[in-house]
């Protein structure tokens, strides 16, 4: 997630964790990168800076332009694709590209997405129901609320928002769309306030509005697909790094990194551990890192931030 400042078209400049994401992935000249989450190119620019090369990857169309536009001056040592990071094998394929020293991803909606009120990712301020990073994906947020039965509303606020209302949130909004169908933010945020007041300084429609956009977007089955995927090109010696912004997402990293970092397995019915055959990674950092109390000045939105580590053995 990229931070302010911002520039007149409502893009970021500084990356969260940035000087952390360096120390992390310690690109050196020539060396071959992947920016899985472009978005307005912060942390692209400082790999670049040291004098690596980048593939920068996005859905975000709009994201994908600025970020191209704002990063030419490096000419050839970046090369902007218009992807989701869950498929990077293929975009390596199509470049005939093998193996990169190092990725990136910094997981979630980005600053400009959250305030951009026609993307609709934010309860902040009105705007169309939509809440697709990929502006050509046919399903909005609209259309899961309107015509997803109860259940599977249930099921995405209890697993996607770990909201305890998710019953009784579920139900209100299939009541309501029955004589007028939601096509806003604020419509939404709205109907969860009348049955769920507001306490304290959060909106009480939080953790519905950031269960959906993990909905509509499938945010976890592309972070599991790229955790499974990511050592296959990556070059002994590469490092992976990934900045995540709510628990969901932290825990599929901590546990795929745990997992594939541990040299032995074992088990009571065994007689001795036995060697992981899924053990291709050495912790960079052992504990996740957050945001100093410096950015946090600066930047609110890296409170929720935590970056993990990892370097191919």
């Amino acid at each position: 997630m990229d931070s302010s400042p911002q520039d007149a078209a409502g893009f970021h400049h500084v990356p969260v964790l940035a000087e952390e994401v360096l120390t992390a992935l310690a690109p050196q000249p020539g060396e071959l990168f992947v920016d899985g989450t472009l978005g307005g190119g912060g942390h692209s620019e400082s790999l670049l800076r040291a004098g690596a090369h980048v593939i920068g990857l996005d859905q975000d169309a709009t994201a994908l332009a600025h970020a191209s536009e704002r990063l030419r001056n490096f000419g050839e040592a970046f090369h902007p694709v218009r992807a989701n990071f869950r498929d990077l094998r293929t975009v390596l394929n199509d470049l005939g590209i093998g193996k990169i020293d190092g990725l990136l991803l910094d997981i979630g909606v980005s600053s400009h997405q959250l305030d951009t009120a026609s993307r609709g990712f934010s309860f902040q301020s009105d705007g169309p129901l939509d809440m697709r990073m990929d502006q050509s994906a046919p399903m909005t947020a609209a259309d899961l609320v309107n015509t997803a039965d109860v259940e599977e509303l249930i099921r995405i606020f209890r697993k996607y928002g770990e909201e305890p209302s998710s019953v009784r949130i579920a139900k209100h909004l299939v009541e309501i769309r029955q004589t007028q169908p939601f096509s806003t933010t604020a419509q939404l945020a709205a109907a969860v306030e009348s049955i769920l007041p507001r306490r304290g300084k959060r909106h009480p429609a939080t953790q519905i509005f950031q269960a959906l956009r993990i909905a509509v977007n499938d945010e976890l089955g592309a972070l599991e697909a790229i955790l499974n995927n990511a050592p296959a090109p990556l070059n002994k010696g590469a490092r992976f790094a990934v900045i995540t912004f709510h628990s969901l997402e932290d825990r599929l990293v901590k546990q795929d990194f745990r997992a594939r970092s541990q040299a032995t397995l074992d088990r009571p019915e065994w007689a001795a551990p036995r060697p992981n055959p899924a053990h291709v990674y050495q912790p960079i950092n052992r504990k996740s890192i957050t945001a100093s109390t410096s950015e946090l000045s600066s930047n609110p939105r890296a409170r929720s931030a935590r970056l993990r580590a990892v370097q191919k053995i």
